[in-house]
């Protein structure tokens, strides 16, 4: 069977014009690619060390990004040289401008007398011709952020100075002939004032780049691709679980193959409150989608006994799930033996967002593994390696905000499309330590007074992500005049709008001392309750 990579001419990056972000390592990289989609620009992230002659597409333009290393140190990475015979526009962002410079002459770059963080006056300076294009339209001086140690000390050979900042005599530079710019600045960052025009000049001006990356024009290419590689009679089978993503790309499969779309829920006994209900309401009776629900609540839960690992319990689920979906398509395939719809199941539908996959695929250098992404990282290798189901991810190339527009472009209802992301282990990854059927339904039932009072507060759609998670320690509290030695619940709510980075969201005081209140008195075995304050970076949205 193949897979939507064998079908290159309908893979977004061939079907638009499309920026390649090589990504140094820095925690802004991201933006570059979202500030680029909001302009209609379509555009990709890897690492710094992918190798042209590897890559599947050939760019419009290229943007290297900021990082936390010094080009002169010995193990900094580089870029592939080739980038730069390819004949596209090529824009460096602080790591990536001394990048350019470093290349041409490795005196070029030097640690800075005083490190430069936070807002900068900039002003742009004036030469002539394709030079002056990256500032094209803006006023001469305006605030940047920055956020760099090292510095150029000198002009590379072939460049002119396009803008100063007071520390950075250097803060832009471009080529004489060809289109290579480079910034010490951030113009990805909101900080930066003309930013996203920054970005604009070089992606749409120089670049040429069309600005026709909309969900209208995702959806007709997403269905045809995905109607060339099920083919006629090929079937998916697909994971359900109430979420705005598993949601969308259901829809997303009944539009392209009708009833040959099988949506399976998983009742792994870590939903939510009335979970399946409600999923059933919404994909069978409002969306019209085949909808069958496996009940395997009891294998997942003594298969989770003693395991307390987050990255086993992730792998465990990942194999466990992917066990009671083939079970399920055997069971499909025999009852469609004889009917019109008759065909093998070849493909498992997932829906992976693209900040699952830069998560898995951004540059961190020698780090160690943060977490495996169950969307991922956490499927047995016979669905990695080509064997049994093929994967189909026509979310893939998404960020959660593109998911929520294409759900409207689809017709799916406001309340569903804007619906808080829910992992696909569920509350299994909210249980820190062990998980037992009673730490599941303190889990859960916090959970719905946690959500049920954001909801009461008109709050729900200002919060990008909120839950109540299960702490393994637990603590003494004094309840009915006794002394008692019980759990703690620990409430996450985020703001966000790409689910990259995030703060906590800002509740009033009073706020979260009633849903405390609610949650000590109505959930049996709970004594304390604690609000996460910790941002992404370095926290993660959920805690396992």
């Amino acid at each position: 069977l193949p897979t939507m990579a064998d079908i290159p001419e309908l893979e977004p990056h061939n079907a638009f014009d499309t920026i390649l972000t090589l990504d140094f390592g820095s925690q802004y990289t991201h933006l570059i690619t979202r500030r680029l989609r909001e302009l209609n620009v379509y555009s990709e992230m890897l690492p710094c060390t992918q190798k042209l002659a590897d890559l599947k597409f050939k760019p419009a333009g290229v943007i290297l990004s900021g990082g936390p290393y010094s080009v002169y140190e010995e193990g900094a990475p580089h870029v592939d040289p080739a980038y730069f015979e390819l004949g596209v526009p090529i824009l460096g962002i602080c790591y990536g401008l001394q990048e350019i410079a470093y290349r041409l002459d490795n005196t070029n770059v030097i640690a800075g007398t005083a490190r430069e963080y936070g807002l900068a006056q900039l002003k742009a300076k004036k030469v002539n011709g394709h030079v002056d294009r990256l500032f094209d339209g803006l006023e001469d001086e305006f605030n940047v952020w920055m956020s760099h140690g090292d510095k150029l000390g000198k002009l590379p050979e072939g460049f002119h100075t396009i803008a100063t900042t007071p520390n950075s005599e250097y803060a832009g530079i471009a080529h004489e002939t060809k289109p290579v710019y480079g910034l010490q600045l951030h113009p990805e960052v909101t900080h930066t004032q003309n930013g996203v025009k920054l970005l604009k000049n070089f992606a749409v001006n120089i670049c040429g780049c069309k600005q026709n990356w909309t969900m209208a024009q995702f959806v007709d290419q997403e269905i045809a691709r995905i109607r060339k590689l099920v083919g006629p009679k090929g079937q998916v089978l697909g994971a359900v679980s109430g979420g705005v993503d598993s949601t969308v790309a259901a829809k997303l499969m009944k539009e392209a193959i009708g009833d040959r779309f099988h949506a399976v829920l998983v009742d792994t006994g870590f939903m939510r409150l009335n979970e399946c209900e409600q999923v059933k309401q919404t994909l069978a009776e409002h969306l019209g989608i085949n909808l069958i629900v496996a009940d395997a609540s009891k294998v997942f839960m003594e298969g989770l006994k003693g395991i307390s690992d987050p990255e086993q319990k992730r792998k465990f689920i990942g194999n466990k799930f992917i066990d009671v979906f083939e079970e399920e398509a055997k069971k499909i395939e025999d009852a469609a033996a004889h009917s019109e719809t008759a065909g093998k199941i070849g493909f498992f539908l997932q829906g992976t967002l693209y900040p699952d996959v830069i998560e898995s695929i951004s540059f961190k250098g020698p780090s160690a593994t943060i977490k495996t992404h169950h969307n991922v990282g956490g499927l047995p290798k016979r669905m990695t390696e080509g064997q049994g189901l093929k994967l189909i991810e026509p979310l893939r190339e998404l960020f959660k905000d593109e998911v929520r527009d294409l759900g409207r472009q689809l017709g799916i209802a406001h309340e569903m499309v804007m619906r808080h992301p829910f992992p696909g282990p569920g509350i299994a990854i909210r249980i820190l330590g062990e998980i037992t059927p009673e730490r599941v339904e303190m889990a859960r039932k916090a959970d719905h007074i946690f959500i049920s009072m954001i909801r009461e507060a008109g709050l729900y759609d200002k919060i990008g992500q909120a839950f109540a998670a299960l702490d393994p320690s637990r603590a003494v509290g004094v309840m009915g005049d006794k002394r008692v030695y019980e759990n703690i619940v620990l409430l996450r709510a985020v703001e966000t709008t790409d689910f990259m980075t995030c703060v906590a969201f800002p509740f009033e005081h009073e706020f979260l001392t009633r849903v405390s209140t609610r949650i000590v008195n109505e959930v049996s075995g709970v004594c304390r309750v604690a609000y996460d304050y910790t941002s992404k970076p370095p926290g993660t949205i959920e805690l396992e």
